[in-house]
């Protein structure tokens, strides 16, 4: 269950100011802000934040973006910023018809106009192909043959940065070059003389590449000095009244539910389509809330986010997603009867997870093993109570991923059956990571055995 949609309803898109690049803005916000600027996955049922040029485009039932009229010389819609220079664009492409072997399906980046950008293209040779497109003048930046075929997904990525542009299929780098045809532009979905579907759109201003084999290329974050005096909250809170929620509440700034019980979202299971009890925007924090049953998909932080002495009675899908930041700190309060995982690690950079409390779980915390940008993942886990849980952390080795913990107390487990961190091999949208190990490693695993308590 690991496998998990973008942005649900609406587009996201963060603006970018002209003459200012994605990179250069990122670099100057402060870490409220995440390196996500704009993702769809076209689950809301139609194309709000996209403008079209040609073809015949529909979003079908399984919120698949389709363009189906192979006769169509050049079809694309676009979306984001004419302004925007350094990034990253990736999306799931599935080819459906060729008309002929030089037709195609793609991804364009830096579209300064309907016929001038970056395009890495699966043709219908069976080559993909990075292409600087000039009006009827294209010339190859390099090229793969991949035997692409029709009804197959692909993950197709592009990255700009300065005159350097490079194209990946399914993780994997497939050309690299300079070129300086354009400097900026918009993000695009292309066919020409070709039909096909597109999913799980991602922009972000890293710039970067997917992760990096071990040994982790950035340094790890320190394990939190032990505060002194926040032990584990020694029980389950009685909630002050209780609110029933028909539709997700957004939270900017500062929300303090003052310990009352919210509850009426989705159905307690783990439908992936169920909508999120609270929505963080980037910088928010949500503080004495107890969350009942049913309660959706949880709460979803947007950008770093903060969660103070928040209690899950029972949880549905996650008690907590993490999407779009790079610093998401969970203090105080507790989760129990969660069939799958408490918190869902999506988005880059660190989980801080603090004087807390776990019952009844398969894991505390899971660094996505399957999303569709495979970002290198933190969490650092200190002063936490657990029971009957399977798993305390479970992360992407192969990514670089790591995990500290401290002051772990795992109590009625005499046999020593609960993992505390498990290894998994990341992989590209639409596969199942593999479960490869767990332990100790004093690389991605860090924890001496005094670090973990019996009880």
């Amino acid at each position: 269950m690991q496998q998990r949609r973008l942005s649900g309803r609406r587009p996201l898109l963060l603006a970018v100011g002209a003459g200012v690049t994605v990179a250069a803005l990122a670099a100057g916000m402060t870490s409220a802000f995440a390196a996500t600027i704009f993702s769809d996955d076209f689950t809301d049922g139609d194309t709000s934040g996209w403008s079209k040029s040609g073809g015949t485009w529909t979003v079908d039932g399984s919120g698949v973006l389709n363009q189906s009229n192979a006769g169509s010389e050049l079809a694309r819609q676009f979306a984001g910023q004419t302004s925007w220079t350094n990034y990253s664009v990736q999306a799931r492409v599935r080819p459906a018809s060729f008309g002929s072997s030089s037709a195609l399906v793609g991804l364009a980046a830096r579209s300064s106009s309907s016929t001038k950008m970056y395009r890495l293209a699966l043709l219908g040779s069976g080559r993909a192909e990075l292409q600087a497109v000039n009006g009827s003048s294209v010339t190859a930046i390099g090229s793969a043959s991949l035997g692409v075929g029709t009804g197959t997904w692909y993950t197709l990525r592009i990255e700009t940065s300065g005159s350097t542009i490079r194209g990946f299929v399914n993780g994997t780098q497939i050309a690299s070059g300079s070129n300086s045809l354009v400097g900026a532009g918009r993000i695009g979905l292309v066919t020409a003389y070709a039909s096909g579907g597109f999913d799980d759109v991602l922009v972000d201003s890293s710039g970067g590449g997917t992760p990096t084999t071990p040994p982790p290329t950035t340094t790890p974050p320190p394990t939190t000095p032990p505060p002194t005096t926040t032990p584990p909250p020694a029980g389950w809170p009685t909630p002050t009244a209780s609110q029933k929620v028909d539709a997700t509440i957004p939270v900017s700034g500062t929300f303090d539910g003052g310990l009352k019980r919210y509850y009426g979202i989705g159905d307690g299971g783990q439908s992936e389509s169920q909508d999120p009890m609270f929505v963080l925007a980037a910088g928010a924090t949500l503080r004495n809330v107890i969350i009942g049953a049913p309660a959706g998909d949880g709460v979803h932080c947007e950008g770093n986010c903060t969660l103070i002495n928040v209690w899950w009675e029972d949880v549905g899908e996650d008690a907590a997603t993490f999407r779009g930041g790079t610093t998401y700190t969970v203090d105080g309060g507790g989760a129990r009867s969660a069939s799958d995982k408490v918190f869902q690690h999506n988005g880059s950079g660190t989980v801080y997870i603090k004087n807390f409390r776990v019952e009844n779980a398969g894991k505390l915390y899971r660094a996505c093993g399957n999303c569709s940008t495979s970002y290198q993942r933190h969490v650092v886990i200190d002063n936490v109570i657990v029971r009957n849980t399977d798993a305390i952390a479970g992360i992407n080795t192969n990514w670089g991923d790591t995990a500290r913990f401290t002051r772990i107390t795992i109590v009625g487990d005499p046999d020593r059956e609960t993992s505390i961190c498990v290894k998994y091999k990341g992989v590209p949208k639409g596969s199942e990571p593999t479960e490869i190990g767990e332990g100790a490693d004093g690389v991605n695993c860090l924890y001496s055995p005094s670090d973990i308590t019996y009880q």
